[in-house]
């Protein structure tokens, strides 16, 4: 069951971003020739109006065919993408990450709505053998950031001391002022009960106003998550064995749904993991698409700033042959990347 799940969710998901750039198209009097939900063969189609609406047979996806969206600068039809105002193909290149952080939002919020109570960034007590209570934090603190990054609750605390080296720069709440700890050798140790750095957190109450701020502070951090794994991937803290593509998270997504289920023996517990990793998908599809590499949004949506700032500077846009060219290739290089990772994925599991 939660092979399907996984499976239905990444058409679903891919879906819902091509809808996303279909009403922004349309919002901007761009020309939309087909809107299909999932690949293949058509087993259902509608002419309305311009558009041709079409279900297709195999559940991976969808698209939305806009007329001159290739950037050749063929079509004369002045409600072609091409010819339309820089700042309207941007809002249509957006829109379909923006419909993927929404949907990853939604998921998160439905999730929260049965919550009772959240952890708090404030620390309540220092455990017995705290090592730092001198002249570092204190009981009645907030944890503002660490190295830079905000703290919203106590899981960001764990995530981002880990990730620190042997001192950090961080920023406390107390007595409503931001006090510096700068160069604070708060380090892990075997505090009694198994806490790592001898500090215990608070929690609030799950009223409607605490479940939606909790719900934008965890949606942010699946995007501060991605970007920590991009990082790690560009400094070499982890290799391509470590990238996961369709296959593997789709195990992972399945795995994770038996697991849960089987230690909590609810079905409604594992679901519930289920769509929790669903949502950080969906942010992350929205963050990837964003990154300025060709083929991708983030990489058309480059090449539409660069034709701004061309035309206003020289009255002249680059040759669209070229930016064509561009995408081919990058479009060729993500390719073979993800039968690289699918490689790995499949070779992870037969191992």
């Amino acid at each position: 069951m939660y092979y399907v799940i996984a499976i239905l969710a990444f058409g679903v998901l891919i879906a819902l971003h091509e809808f996303g750039h279909f009403i922004a198209a349309k919002a901007c009097g761009v020309k939309v020739n087909e809107y299909s939900i999932g690949m293949g063969p058509a087993l259902f189609k509608k002419q309305g109006g311009e558009t041709l609406y079409a279900l297709r047979l195999l559940p991976i996806g969808g698209y939305c065919a806009m007329e001159g969206e290739d950037g050749d600068g063929g079509s004369a039809d002045p409600r072609a993408f091409f010819n339309k105002p820089w700042w309207q193909k941007s809002i249509i290149l957006v829109a379909g990450a923006a419909m993927n952080f929404l949907i990853g939002v939604i998921i998160v919020g439905a999730i929260y709505s049965s919550a009772t109570a959240f952890t708090t960034n404030e620390v309540v007590e220092t455990v017995d053998g705290f090592l730092y209570a001198e002249n570092g934090i204190e009981a009645g603190d907030r944890i503002y950031s660490i190295d830079g990054h905000r703290v919203f609750y106590s899981s960001d605390f764990s995530i981002y001391m880990d990730r620190a080296g042997d001192t950090v720069d961080m920023v406390v709440i107390r007595d409503g002022k931001k006090v510096k700890l700068e160069d604070y050798g708060l380090k892990p140790a075997q505090y009694a009960d198994g806490y790592r750095y001898g500090v215990t957190f608070g929690s609030v109450p799950a009223d409607f106003g605490v479940k939606a701020k909790y719900t934008l502070y965890t949606s942010v951090n699946f995007v501060r998550t991605v970007w920590m794994g991009l990082s790690d991937l560009i400094t070499g803290a982890v290799g391509l064995r470590d990238m996961s593509g369709v296959v593997g998270i789709v195990g992972i997504i399945n795995d994770t749904g038996h697991q849960v289920e089987e230690e909590t023996q609810s079905k409604a517990a594992a679901l519930e993991q289920v769509f929790y990793l669903i949502a950080v998908i969906a942010v992350n599809l929205a963050v990837m698409n964003l990154l300025p590499i060709p083929a991708l949004d983030g990489g058309r949506l480059l090449f539409v700033l660069v034709n701004a700032v061309t035309m206003l500077l020289f009255k002249k846009q680059l040759d669209p042959k070229y930016e064509g060219y561009v995408h081919a290739a990058g479009m060729a290089a993500l390719l073979a990347l993800m039968a690289v990772i699918m490689v790995s994925d499949i070779l992870k599991y037969i191992r």
